[in-house]
C-alpha cells in the first residue's frame, strides 16, 4: 500500500464525512461494484429459491443471512481501486476464493449480528488479524468510531426496508387498471393455491435487487470509516506532507552533491607544504579540562564564584522563597512533614503492634472495638426512633399535606340525548304515566320511560354515563351490571325508542303492557332518588 498512490485526499475527517466518501468511492466504482454483486448474489437466490420453493421465507433468510460472505468482494475492489490497481471483472471473481476462506464460521455464527459489521471486516480482510490480535486492534480502532459504525447499520437497515417497500410499492401502482378490477385477493392468499408462492418469491427478488444497489454504498462507507480511523492514528497525512516535501527537494540533490564536491577538492601545492612543516614540530599536549566546579573568568570583575553567591542569595529572599511557621493540631495518621518523623512513627506503631501481640491483647482489643461500633449503631438507631415517635404527631401531619389530594368524582351529567336525568324531573309512579301517555302520546310514554331508564343506571347503580355516549355503549356498560332481566329491558326499550326517535315507527300496543310489567319488577322496590 503507497499512499502517494491514493486516489482520494488523505485526510482527517469526522465520521459522517467519512461516510460521504464511501459514497462518492461506491459512486465512482458503481458498474463494477454492481456487476459483481449481481453476478454473486443472483445465483445463490435463484439457488436458495428452487432447495425452499415451499418456504420462501426461509429462502429469504438463508440468503440475507450470507449477506457477510458477499461483502467480502465489493470490499476487495475498493481497497484495490483506493490505490489506482482497480481488478476488472474476472480478476475480482479469481480472488473471490481466497476471500471467503477466512475465519468464515466466525462471520456466519456469533459475529453475524455485529452492529459494526462493516467497520470490522477491513480488519479481518485486508489486515489479516485474528484472534487476540483482532481483539486488540478493534479495540484500538473502535475507541472514536464505534458509534457511527453501529449507526450505519441501524440506519442501513432502515434504508433497506424503505426501499424495498417502495420497490413493492411501485410494482403494485404499475398494475394496469384492468387487472386491479378483476384481481381477486381472495383467491390469492387462499393456503391451496400457488399465486400466493409467487408473490413471495417476486418481493424476495425486489429484496435481492435492492441489495444491487444499497449494499456495495454500505460496504464502501464501512471501509472509508476504517481508513479515516487509521489515517488519523497512524499519521497518514503528516507522512505524505513530508513525502511531498522530500520530492520537492529531490530536485536538489544534484546541486547540493556539486557544491559539496567542489568544498572537498584538494587544496594548493603550498598549502600542503604549509601543512608538512606545521607537522613537523611536535605538538604540545593539552592541559587537562576544568570540571564545572573549577574557577573561571578568573581575569574579569565578576567572576564564576562570586556570580555563584549572588545567585544563591538572590534565591534564598522572596519570592524565590517563602517561609512560613505553622502550628497546629494533627491526628496520629496524617503523614509526618519530614521523613525522619514518618520513619519514627512507622516503627513506633510496629512496635506497639507487636508489644500487644506478645501481651495477648490484640485479640481483645479488636473485639471491644467491633463492641464499641456496635454500640454505637445501635444508639443512633434508638435515637432515630426517638425523635420519630416523639414528633409523630408532626410527621403525620407533615406526611398528609405530601399526600396527592384526592380525585372529586366527576359531577354526573343532567342530560343525555336532550333528555331530562334528574330524578326531580320524573314522577313518582313511572309506569302508570306510561300507561296513561301510552293510547294519545306514545312517543313521549316511550321517552319519559327511556329518559327514567337512563336515570336508574346513572344514580341508581351508579353506571358511569358521559353525554358523549350513544345508545349502543350505554347497552355495552348495562351489559357489565351483570343484571340479565335488567339487560333484556334495556335492550328492548332502547330497539323500540331508536325506531320511534330516528325511523317514526310507533311501536306496537301490547308492547305497552310488557315494558310496564317488566319496570314494576326490576323498580318497584326502590324508591326514587
Amino acid at each position: 500500500m503507497r499512499l502517494t498512490d491514493a486516489s482520494v485526499t488523505i485526510r482527517p475527517r469526522s465520521a459522517w464525512e467519512a461516510c460521504d466518501l464511501g459514497v462518492l468511492l461506491a459512486r465512482r466504482h458503481a458498474g463494477l461494484l454492481t456487476a459483481s454483486w449481481a453476478l454473486l448474489t443472483l445465483p445463490v437466490f435463484v439457488l436458495c429459491s428452487a432447495l425452499l420453493w415451499q418456504q420462501p421465507s426461509l429462502a429469504m433468510l438463508l440468503f440475507w443471512w450470507l449477506k457477510p460472505l458477499y461483502e467480502r468482494l465489493p470490499l476487495h475492489i475498493l481497497s484495490r481501486a483506493l490505490f489506482g490497481a482497480t481488478p476488472t471483472l474476472k480478476q475480482a471473481f479469481q480472488a473471490l476464493p481466497g476471500l471467503l476462506k477466512p475465519q468464515l464460521l466466525a462471520s456466519l455464527t456469533w459475529r453475524r449480528l455485529s452492529l459494526t459489521r462493516s467497520f470490522d471486516l477491513p480488519v479481518l480482510q485486508l489486515e489479516g488479524l485474528n484472534g487476540q490480535a483482532r481483539s486488540q486492534r478493534l479495540i484500538v480502532l473502535s475507541q472514536r468510531d464505534a458509534r457511527p459504525a453501529t449507526w450505519l447499520t441501524i440506519i442501513g437497515s432502515h434504508v433497506e426496508m424503505a426501499l424495498w417497500l417502495g420497490m413493492l410499492s411501485l410494482l403494485y401502482l404499475l398494475l394496469p387498471q384492468q387487472w386491479e378490477l378483476d384481481w381477486s385477493w381472495s383467491n390469492l392468499i387462499e393456503p391451496d393455491s400457488g399465486s400466493w408462492l409467487w408473490l413471495e418469491h417476486l418481493s424476495n427478488l425486489l429484496y435481492a435487487l435492492l441489495l444491487i444497489i444499497w449494499e456495495p454504498v454500505y460496504v464502501a462507507c464501512g471501509f472509508s470509516l476504517y481508513l479515516n480511523r487509521r489515517s488519523a492514528l497512524e499519521a497518514w497525512d503528516i507522512e505524505l506532507a513530508f513525502r511531498r516535501l522530500r520530492q520537492r527537494l529531490s530536485g536538489m540533490a544534484t546541486v547540493a552533491l556539486l557544491v559539496c564536491s567542489l568544498l572537498l577538492l584538494p587544496p594548493a601545492p603550498s598549502a600542503w607544504a604549509a601543512s608538512d612543516e606545521a607537522s613537523a614540530s611536535c605538538p604540545l599536549p593539552l592541559p587537562e579540562a576544568p570540571g564545572p566546579e573549577a574557577p573561571r573568568l578568573l581575569q574579569q570583575p565578576l567572576n564564576s564564584q562570586a556570580a555563584q553567591s549572588a545567585i544563591k542569595q538572590l534565591l534564598e529572599q522572596p519570592p524565590f522563597e517563602h517561609s512560613e511557621s505553622v502550628t497546629r493540631w494533627r491526628f496520629a495518621e496524617e503523614a509526618s512533614d519530614t521523613p525522619d518523623d514518618a520513619a519514627n512513627a512507622s516503627s513506633l506503631g510496629e512496635a506497639l503492634k507487636k508489644l500487644l501481640e506478645l501481651m495477648g491483647l490484640l485479640d481483645g482489643f479488636k473485639t471491644l472495638a467491633l463492641a464499641l461500633e456496635v454500640l454505637l449503631w445501635t444508639a443512633l438507631f434508638s435515637l432515630l426512633l426517638t425523635l420519630a415517635w416523639r414528633y409523630r404527631d408532626w410527621l403525620r401531619t407533615f406526611g398528609a399535606r405530601l399526600q396527592r389530594p384526592a380525585k372529586t368524582p366527576a359531577p354526573a351529567p343532567t342530560q343525555l340525548f336532550g333528555l331530562q336525568l334528574a330524578p326531580q324531573s320524573l314522577p313518582n309512579d313511572i309506569a302508570g304515566s306510561v300507561e296513561a301517555l301510552w293510547a294519545e302520546q306514545p312517543r313521549e310514554a316511550l321517552g319519559l320511560l327511556y329518559r327514567a331508564l337512563l336515570s336508574r343506571l346513572l344514580h341508581d347503580h351508579q353506571l358511569p354515563l358521559k353525554s358523549s355516549h350513544t345508545e349502543a355503549e350505554v347497552l355495552q356498560l348495562t351489559l357489565q351490571l351483570q343484571h340479565a332481566e335488567l339487560s333484556r329491558f334495556a335492550q328492548v326499550l332502547t330497539r323500540h325508542w331508536q325506531n320511534l326517535a330516528y325511523g317514526h315507527q310507533l311501536p306496537p300496543d301490547n308492547l305497552k303492557r310488557g315494558l310496564c310489567e317488566a319496570w314494576r319488577r326490576l323498580f318497584s322496590s326502590q324508591v326514587p332518588a
